[in-house]
């Protein structure tokens, strides 16, 4: 009896030790829906963004726009895939509220590499903006922190270079907004 109560110690031992360095299991994240997708934070945070930076212009006033690629403040010749599309949604944003946006990817005038998007250099900003007769542009930064990453959008007189209106607001570091990081 003694015996075996050693033997049983010994196994269930064996068997706790084997539950210690058994490797974790992966997390499983449920599908995302459509009606996940329809009401979609991260795209209402960015037309609500834009909403508040053109709250009570006059679009007529400040049309057309041109929308640059919004990039990080640490390194600003290098968009990534969050960026690309953040400028996407403010586009659409813009629009929907009377704006009139150039689209800068129909033309080859614009300064352009695959893993940047459009950048609209600061030297060159005043001839994008004749050949597109821009009178604004869109422009934006963003700096990912340990929990959020802060975005910073400007709209911006091209002929004066002064800023018309700016916003900041921050992306909670979610699953989606580190996937768009990399």
């Amino acid at each position: 009896m003694k015996y075996a109560a050693i033997a049983l110690s010994a196994v269930a031992a064996i068997g706790l030790t084997g539950c210690a360095t058994s490797t974790p299991q992966a997390v499983v994240v449920p599908h995302a829906s459509f009606a996940d997708a329809s009401s979609n934070e991260f795209i209402k945070s960015s037309r609500e963004a834009v909403s508040r930076l053109v709250a009570g212009l006059d679009p007529s006033a400040y049309s057309p726009t041109l929308v640059s690629t919004v990039v990080d403040v640490n390194d600003l010749r290098q968009a990534k895939p969050l960026g690309r599309t953040l400028s996407e949604q403010y586009s659409s944003a813009l629009v929907s509220s009377g704006f009139v946006v150039k689209e800068l990817k129909l033309r080859g005038d614009v300064f352009v590499r695959e893993t940047t998007g459009e950048l609209l250099l600061s030297r060159e900003v005043k001839d994008i903006a004749l050949v597109h007769n821009a009178s604004t542009v869109l422009v934006g930064t963003y700096s990912m922190a340990s929990q959020f990453t802060f975005v910073n959008l400007k709209l911006v007189s091209v002929t004066t270079g002064q800023i018309i209106r700016a916003h900041d607001y921050a992306l909670p570091n979610n699953v989606d907004v580190r996937a768009l990081m990399r």
